[in-house]
């Protein structure tokens, strides 16, 4: 049965890496495997940069800024009713980093609607050290306003507290708590709990842990580098 996941989330929450990482682990399990890349608003981390390792990895990608395949912002609405169409083992949605994101796939509602209570999840990414995330008040207040806006009710939290290039294990230490009280007053499970494996590791030694608001640990590999760092080293 084919499953859709849509991860919504805080600007610069992670939500690109994570659809990544969860796209090339279901292809390196033989599973048909599609992204569709919802996010208009970040320049600076875009699936569309990663072109050649999706097609490398068998799996196929929409996006609004994919030059490649003729995908242009016109005739996005008819290569996102591929994920319905078609028969997908696993379609992830990467939705835009704020509210009015959101909305880019609230047009999509109808067909949603008709996916099988179990072949849909809505994931919240939740990155503490990210602004409009840092207290569970926030976190839930900001998660009201994107599903208002997507028309999705969001089904599990996923605990991805980083800083980038300085991330620590001290970002989930920190994150833990706040993700932990955001659950308790909704009653939204964690689902995951993500970082670089070496963090990742660290943050699971620490004692006191509650397995339930810590999900199943998703170690992360790194795919996604600021458009100018590339530009640095390789040239526009």
């Amino acid at each position: 049965m084919k499953k859709v996941v849509i991860l919504i989330g805080n600007y610069g929450s992670g939500k690109t890496e994570i659809a990544l990482n969860i796209a090339v682990r279901s292809a390196a399990e033989g599973k048909r495997t599609q992204v569709i890349d919802l996010d208009r608003i970040n320049d600076y981390f875009r699936m569309s940069d990663h072109v050649k390792l999706l097609d490398a990895k068998m799996i196929d990608l929409v996006s609004p800024t994919f030059v490649g395949a003729g995908v242009t912002q016109t005739n996005m609405p008819a290569a996102v009713g591929s994920a319905f169409a078609k028969d997908w083992d696993l379609v992830i949605f990467d939705v835009g980093g704020d509210p009015a994101g959101a909305l880019s796939l609230a047009r999509y509602h109808m067909d949603f609607a008709q996916l099988q209570p179990e072949q849909l999840e809505v994931w919240d990414i939740i990155n503490t050290r990210r602004p409009m995330s840092e207290t569970a008040e926030k976190i839930l207040q900001l998660k009201e306003d994107m599903e208002g806006f997507a028309r999705q009710t969001v089904t599990g939290f996923v605990h991805n507290s980083n800083l980038q290039a300085w991330a620590s294990a001290e970002d989930l230490r920190a994150g833990y708590p706040v993700v932990k009280e955001a659950s308790e007053l909704s009653g939204i499970p964690v689902i995951y709990t993500t970082g670089r494996q070496e963090f990742l590791e660290e943050f699971l030694k620490d004692d006191g842990l509650d397995p339930k608001f810590i999900g199943t640990p998703l170690p992360l590999e790194t795919y996604m580098h600021r458009s100018w760092d590339s530009f640095a080293k390789g040239g526009i």
